[in-house]
C-alpha cells in the first residue's frame, strides 16, 4: 500500500483575516501618512497666509480674539514718520487750500452768500476767523513735531472741521480725506517715535503702539483707492467721456509716440485709471506685490500733481503710501545710512509673529508646537479696549455706507448722487456751464431784474446743487431787501427768484438743470426727499456724443476760429439768448425735434426812435437759420419730445487771443513749462507771507483795535 502524501489544510477564514489585518495595517499607515500630509499642508497654508498678510483668520474668529489682535504691540517707527510728513503737508495746506492766505477775501464780506452744511453754522468776524486758522496752523506744527501731540491734534481737528462744514461749495474728496485722517491720528499714539514728547518725557522712548493704529489708517487709504475704483464703474467713465482733452498734456508725451490724443484719453486715463484705483489697494496689502504697487502709485500721484491743480493731495497720498510697509521700515533705512550699524538696535516689536520655517524631517507635532509657540501677549480686556474696537468697527461701517447713502439723502441728488467729497467719485463727472440766469420778478411793479450770478459768491459750484441753490436764493433775497431798505435798489418786498442754469455733464448737450418757472423762494426742499424742480438729465441724447465729436471736427475744419455749441431743451420751454458782437456767422441748426425761433429786429425811425419787430422761423431736423448778433432771440421747443440743436459761429475773441500769444512768445507754454516749479515756489512763499500778515493784523485788531486791512474781490 503506497504511502499517502499528507496535505496540510489551511483555514480560508484565517487567511482572509490575516490579509485583512495586513490591509488594515497598511491602510492605517497610509491614513496616518495622509493625515500627517494634510496637517503639514494646513500648517504651511496658515504660515503662508500669515507671512504674506501678517494675520490669520484665527486672529479674528471671535470678538475677544479680534480685540487681542487689534492690541498686538507694533513698532511705532512707520506711524511716527507718517505723522511727521502728514503734519508738514498740513502746514503747507493751511495757508493755501484751507484759505488762510485769502481769509480777507473769503470771510471779509458779511454779505457774502455762504453754503454751510447746517444753516446754524455761521462764520466768525474776519479777525476771529484768522485766529481759527492760526489755531489750526499751530495744531499742524504740533502734529509734525509731536509736541503735546493729542492737544495739537485737537487744535487742528476742531478748526479744520469747522471751516470745512462752513462751505459746501469748496468740498472735495481730498479735503474730506485730510479731516478723516486727522481724526484717526488724534486717536492714535503716533508720537511714540520721532517726537518732542519723547524728549520732554511725556512718552516713553521705543514704547510700542497697538496694531489698530496701523490697521485703521491702512483701511482708510485702502478705501480711498478702492471706492474711487468702484465709482469709476460708471458708464461715462468706462466709455471715456469723463476726462477729455488731457491726452495733449506734456506728461503723456511718451505715450503720444504710438497713441493719438483720444486713445491716450481712453486707454491711459480712463481704463488704466479705473484698473489702478480698483486694484492697487489689494496689491499694497500683499507683501510680494507691494514694491511694484508702490512704484506704480508713486508715478501715478506724480503725474496727477502736474495734470491737476489739487493742492497737496498727490503729496499727501505719496507720504501715506508707506503705511502699508513693515512697521520698522524707518529703522531699516537708518541702519543703511548709519555710520555704525550697531548704533541702531532692533526692538522686539520688529519681529513678525510667525514661526520659523519647518525643516525637512520635522514631525507634525513639532511643527504644531512651533506654530503654537508664536510669541503673543495676553491682554486683560477692559471696557476701554472694547470701546476702541467698537469705534473701529463703527468707522469701517460708516466709511463703507456713506459713499452709497444717497438713497437716504435724496435732497442732495441732482444729475449725480450726493455732495462731492465723501462719495469718492473723483474725476468721474466733468461739468461745463455756459449760462446761468438769475431773474428777480417784482410782483408789485411787474418788473424783471437780472442779477449777475457771480455777485455775492466766490465760485459757481452752487449752480449745480439744488440745496445750494436754495441757500443762494435766500441769501440773495436778504441782500436785495437790505439794499432796498437803504434805497440802494428800487425793489419791493414782494419778489420771486428764478434760476436757469445751462450746463453739460460729461460731454453731453448743454441743457437746463432747474425748472425756470419755479419760484425758488417758495420751492420745497428737504434733505430726505427728491427735488421735484430739478430737470432730468437727457440721457436719451447720450448716444449723440460720438456724433457731437464728429460735428465738432467738421466745424473746426471750416476755419481756424470757428466754434460750435450743442444745446438740448424740453418741450414747452424757451431758451432766451443774447449773442455778443464778438461772434459772427452764427447759424442755428436743428438736430432732433421741432423749434420756433423768434428774432428781435430793430429798425430806426425818424426822430431816432427804434421800432421792434419780431421774425419767426419754424425749423425742423437738419434745417438751419441765421442768427444776428447784438439782439435777443428765443428758441421755443414745440415738438412733443425734447429737441436738440447746435450753434456754429466764428469766434473773434479766440482770434485776438492767439494773435496776442504770437506777438508775445515769451509767455507761451514753453516759457511757462520751464518756470513752472519756480512760479509755484514763489506763489507758495507769497501765500505764507500773506497768511502771516493776516494773523498779525488779526491779533493787533483784537488787542489794540488796529483796523483789519483786507482786499476786495472784483467781479469781472
Amino acid at each position: 500500500m503506497s504511502a499517502r502524501k499528507k496535505r496540510t489544510k489551511t483555514n480560508p477564514k484565517l487567511v482572509i483575516c490575516q490579509e485583512q489585518e495586513n490591509y488594515d495595517l497598511q491602510s492605517s499607515k497610509s491614513r496616518s501618512d495622509m493625515e500627517t500630509y494634510n496637517d503639514e499642508a494646513k500648517i504651511m497654508k496658515r504660515y503662508d497666509f500669515k507671512e504674506e498678510f501678517e494675520f490669520s483668520l484665527a486672529d479674528i474668529k471671535n470678538w475677544e480674539s479680534f480685540v487681542q489682535f487689534m492690541y498686538r504691540p507694533m513698532d511705532p517707527a512707520s506711524l511716527g514718520l507718517i505723522r511727521i510728513m502728514f503734519g508738514f503737508m498740513m502746514i503747507l495746506d493751511v495757508p493755501e487750500e484751507r484759505g488762510l492766505a485769502d481769509a480777507d477775501i473769503n470771510w471779509g464780506d458779511p454779505d457774502e452768500c455762504r453754503f454751510p452744511l447746517f444753516d446754524f453754522l455761521q462764520p466768525l468776524p474776519l479777525q476771529w476767523m484768522c485766529i481759527v486758522y492760526l489755531v489750526m496752523w499751530i495744531g499742524a506744527f504740533g502734529i509734525m513735531l509731536g509736541l503735546f501731540y493729542h492737544v495739537s491734534c485737537l487744535a487742528f481737528v476742531i478748526p479744520y472741521w469747522y471751516v470745512f462744514l462752513l462751505d459746501k461749495s469748496s468740498w472735495n474728496n481730498h479735503s474730506y480725506l485730510y479731516g478723516v485722517l486727522s481724526i484717526l491720528l488724534l486717536g492714535s499714539q503716533a508720537n511714540r517715535y520721532g517726537s518732542l514728547d519723547i524728549l520732554i518725557g511725556k512718552v516713553k522712548r521705543n514704547s510700542s503702539v497697538p496694531l489698530w493704529n496701523y490697521f485703521i489708517l491702512r483701511f482708510q487709504i485702502f478705501v480711498l483707492y478702492f471706492f474711487a475704483g468702484l465709482k469709476k464703474l460708471d458708464k461715462d467713465w468706462l466709455q471715456g467721456y469723463s476726462m477729455r482733452n488731457l491726452g495733449n498734456h506734456w506728461i503723456f508725451e511718451p505715450f503720444q509716440i504710438i497713441l493719438t490724443s483720444e486713445q491716450v484719453d481712453f486707454w491711459i486715463i480712463h481704463l488704466n485709471g479705473f484698473a489702478l484705483d480698483f486694484s492697487i489697494g489689494f496689491f499694497l496689502l500683499y507683501n510680494k506685490t507691494r514694491p511694484y504697487a508702490l512704484c506704480v502709485l508713486g508715478l501715478f500721484h506724480a503725474m496727477n500733481s502736474q495734470l491737476f491743480t489739487i493742492g497737496m493731495f498727490p503729496y499727501v497720498c505719496l507720504v501715506t503710501m508707506p503705511i502699508f510697509c513693515d512697521t520698522n521700515w524707518p529703522r531699516k533705512i537708518l541702519k543703511i545710512f548709519s555710520l555704525s550699524r550697531s548704533s541702531v538696535k532692533d526692538t522686539n516689536q520688529d519681529k513678525k509673529c510667525t514661526p520659523p520655517l519647518p525643516t525637512e524631517g520635522s514631525t507634525t507635532e513639532q511643527m504644531v508646537k512651533k506654530f503654537k509657540e508664536v510669541p503673543t501677549q495676553t491682554l486683560q480686556i477692559g471696557w476701554k479696549h472694547n470701546l476702541v474696537a467698537f469705534l473701529l468697527i463703527s468707522h469701517i461701517g460708516l466709511q463703507a455706507f456713506l459713499p452709497y447713502s444717497h438713497f437716504i439723502t435724496k435732497g442732495y441728488n441732482n444729475w449725480t448722487s450726493g455732495l462731492y467729497g465723501y462719495s469718492w467719485d473723483m474725476m468721474v463727472h466733468t461739468w461745463d456751464t455756459v449760462l446761468a440766469v438769475v431773474r428777480v420778478v417784482d410782483h408789485e411793479t411787474r418788473h424783471e431784474h437780472f442779477i449777475d450770478p457771480e455777485a455775492w459768491v466766490q465760485s459757481n459750484r452752487w449752480e449745480k446743487h439744488a440745496d445750494m441753490v436754495i441757500q443762494y436764493t435766500q441769501c440773495l433775497r436778504r441782500n436785495l431787501l437790505k439794499g432796498a431798505s437803504t434805497n440802494k435798489y428800487r425793489l419791493s418786498s414782494n419778489i420771486s427768484i428764478h434760476v436757469d442754469v445751462w450746463c453739460s455733464l460729461n460731454g453731453r448737450f448743454q441743457q437746463r438743470m432747474y425748472d425756470p418757472r419755479v419760484d425758488l423762494l417758495t420751492a420745497e426742499w428737504s434733505p430726505i426727499k427728491e427735488v421735484s424742480w430739478v430737470m432730468p438729465l437727457l440721457t436719451e441724447f447720450s448716444s449723440w456724443r460720438e456724433k457731437i465729436t464728429t460735428l465738432e471736427k467738421e466745424v473746426y475744419s471750416w476755419s481756424e476760429y470757428s466754434d460750435v455749441i450743442f444745446v438740448a431743451d424740453f418741450p414747452d420751454l424757451t431758451l432766451e439768448n443774447y449773442i455778443s458782437e464778438d461772434l459772427t456767422n452764427i447759424t442755428l441748426t436743428v438736430l432732433e425735434g421741432d423749434v420756433v425761433v423768434e428774432i428781435d429786429n430793430y429798425t430806426v425811425k425818424p426822430r431816432r426812435k427804434k421800432r421792434l419787430s419780431i421774425s419767426r422761423h419754424r425749423i425742423t431736423k437738419d434745417e438751419s437759420v441765421g442768427i444776428p448778433a447784438k439782439v435777443f432771440h428765443r428758441v421755443h421747443t414745440v415738438s412733443k419730445t425734447p429737441a436738440c440743436y447746435m450753434y456754429s459761429y466764428v469766434n473773434h475773441t479766440k482770434q485776438l487771443q492767439e494773435e496776442n500769444d504770437t506777438e508775445n512768445p515769451q509767455t507761451t507754454e514753453v516759457g511757462k513749462k520751464n518756470n513752472r516749479l519756480l512760479n509755484k515756489l514763489v506763489i507758495r512763499l507769497k501765500n505764507m507771507a500773506r497768511a502771516i500778515g493776516l494773523v498779525v493784523n488779526a491779533i493787533l485788531n483784537i488787542l489794540y483795535s488796529v483796523p483789519m486791512i483786507k482786499r476786495v474781490r472784483i467781479v469781472q
